[in-house]
């Protein structure tokens, strides 16, 4: 197989790639050898006695593996993470727990007499626009502004 190197030159030329992914039919090495044209090579590439071996890539089992493994909730941990903790967060998940808890603070505060009407609509519209960042911010700011009654 040594004295093929004219055959596999031409084979790679007419095949558009190295000479190392060249590949020859141990069977057939005898028609290799009295093939010195390119036609006389495009024949036996059409025979499938010459091809053309296929690229290494990087396996994708890995990747596969620990896609499956995260589907039931492993690989997530500190070391597997990037980014902040907001980025792995929805938005909108976030901020609808925080308006959920606030409204429902300012709403048993409502239903024990504890805040009149008007101080829960003020307080009602100023969660809504963002203004508390935490229910604790917010019962803060009830006992601060003197909102409610004893």
């Amino acid at each position: 197989m040594k004295m093929l190197n004219v055959q596999r030159r031409l084979a790679a030329q007419i095949l558009k790639c190295g000479n190392n992914r060249i590949r020859f039919d141990p069977n057939r090495v005898e028609d290799i050898k009295e093939a010195i044209t390119k036609t006389d090579i495009r024949s036996l590439i059409g025979n499938g006695v010459i091809s053309k071996k296929r690229l290494l890539s990087t396996s994708r089992f890995w990747a596969r593996s620990r896609k499956k493994q995260k589907i039931y909730g492993k690989q997530k941990g500190f070391g597997s993470r990037k980014g902040k903790k907001t980025a792995r967060l929805n938005p909108k998940r976030t901020w609808m727990n925080k308006i959920r808890l606030q409204r429902d603070f300012i709403k048993s505060l409502r239903d024990k007499s504890m805040i009149t009407s008007a101080a829960y609509h003020e307080l009602y519209m100023k969660s809504k626009s963002g203004f508390f960042r935490s229910s604790r911010h917010l019962k803060l700011y009830t006992e601060e502004q003197g909102l409610i009654k004893k």
